[in-house]
């Protein structure tokens, strides 16, 4: 089996690998950059068969509903085989209308499930559902000529989900040559160190809800589904209703999952803001809108309802919340990576909450394995070969997990 690591090899996001065997390959994910400004074409690696009919090529295999893993199929050719879990499929295909970036509707290919194998072509893939931030998240082990492979794709060991980390380190597979594993923690904790898990993140929460006179407005992922089952979780505690967008809901339902907060629920509600209304008008997508309006607040109800309600904030509510007076007794939490406060939309977000005296508060978690974590998972699998993917630190493997082997981007090698 021949390995070729196209993006990712020293950063994190974008991720792209592409494998051979027999003369047909595979693309292990085909991620959007993380500081792609834009969701070019011309950002597609030179694999051959991407754009143009290739009898070698078998298809893509996506690891998870990311867009710096998924994010640009929109630019390959319609028929190209893409292998992705049904969930993620849903939520991806959900999410398309409203990505700012456009549209990604994969093509049909195979599905994935839980340890379940199935062959493509000369290889064999056995898919592992991971704990991840993203919803259906899978890790690969992959056999061809003899010789395993294993893709970690994204994962952690702290989330609502945290027993299926346990559960590959106490049943890891055997015998693989080499193992591809992400390393985003590095860098950022200790080896001694540990991310706060999501129901410790859910107890932080009602405290802060608890103690908010007004509105609490939550920035959030509506695809990070952990996130939404802990803000959901948390209000429910505190006495208070989630409201979500339409966007919001969609994703939710398309997890197909009837243990995920739904818009029909009664502790939660939609809030249709104004950029929604005037989507749904132009596309008419009033039977999506009627499949979540069973419990509706309109704009006039905000300020009446805020001393009661959870709203996932979007910097888009800002004029609208302003106009109806719902700010009073506001305060602001931000769940997400805090490096993003530091660009232009973070560093305006927090101008706009100062401005209005709202204070603001991050409570996050990560949705990546700490440092200690990754070092059981590597020992538990005990590879051949680790080579470093996904991590802006490749340098810190070597210093921290044995039998290390870097590849750069764009470099072909065998197992």
């Amino acid at each position: 089996m021949r390995i070729c690591i196209h993006r990712g090899a020293h950063e994190i996001g974008g991720s792209c690998v592409e494998l051979e065997a027999q003369g047909r390959r595979l693309v292990l994910d085909l991620g959007l950059p993380l500081d792609a400004e834009e969701n070019l074409p011309a950002l597609l690696p030179a694999i051959p068969g991407l754009r143009e009919p290739s009898d070698s090529l078998l298809g893509v295999l996506v690891s998870h509903p990311h867009q710096d893993h998924y994010g640009l199929l929109g630019h390959v050719r319609p028929d190209l085989q893409v292998a992705m879990g049904a969930a993620a499929r849903r939520i991806v295909e959900a999410a398309a209308p409203w990505m700012p970036r456009g549209a990604v509707v994969p093509g049909p290919g195979p599905v994935l499930r839980d340890q379940a194998t199935f062959r493509w072509g000369p290889f064999k893939i056995k898919p592992y559902l991971m704990d991840h931030s993203a919803y259906d998240a899978y890790a690969f082990l992959i056999e061809a000529d003899g010789q395993r492979l294993f893709y970690s794709g994204d994962f952690r060991g702290h989330g609502r989900t945290a027993w299926r980390y346990d559960r590959m380190v106490e049943h890891p597979p055997q015998k693989v040559d080499a193992l591809l594993m992400e390393g985003s923690s590095l860098g950022r904790l200790g080896m001694t160190e540990r991310f706060q898990t999501e129901d410790e993140l859910e107890a932080e929460m009602v405290r802060a809800f608890e103690a908010t006179e007004g509105l609490a407005l939550v920035c959030a992922s509506s695809q990070n589904i952990d996130r939404m089952v802990t803000i959901f979780r948390a209000a429910k505690r505190a006495k208070r209703r989630l409201l979500i967008d339409l966007y919001t809901a969609l994703v939710l339902e398309a997890t197909g999952n009837p243990g995920i907060p739904q818009s029909d629920w009664e502790q939660v509600a939609l809030f249709l803001p104004k950029y929604q209304r005037d989507k749904v008008i132009y596309r008419k997508w009033y039977d999506l809108l009627d499949r979540h309006k069973r419990h509706r607040v309109y704009p006039d109800a905000l300020a009446r309802v805020a001393p009661g309600s959870v709203l996932l904030f979007r910097e888009r509510h800002q004029e609208q919340l302003e106009a109806e007076q719902a700010l009073g007794g506001a305060r602001l939490f931000y769940s997400m990576w805090e490096g993003y406060l530091k660009k232009d939309s973070g560093l305006a977000l927090r101008a706009w909450a100062e401005a209005h005296g709202i204070p603001l508060q991050c409570l996050h978690t990560s949705g990546h394995a700490s440092p200690a974590d990754l070092k059981r998972f590597v020992t538990a699998i005990d590879p051949g070969v680790l080579v470093p993917i996904h991590s802006f630190q490749p340098e810190r493997y070597g210093e921290l997990f044995p039998r290390v082997e870097r590849h750069g981007d764009g470099e072909w090698w065998e197992l």
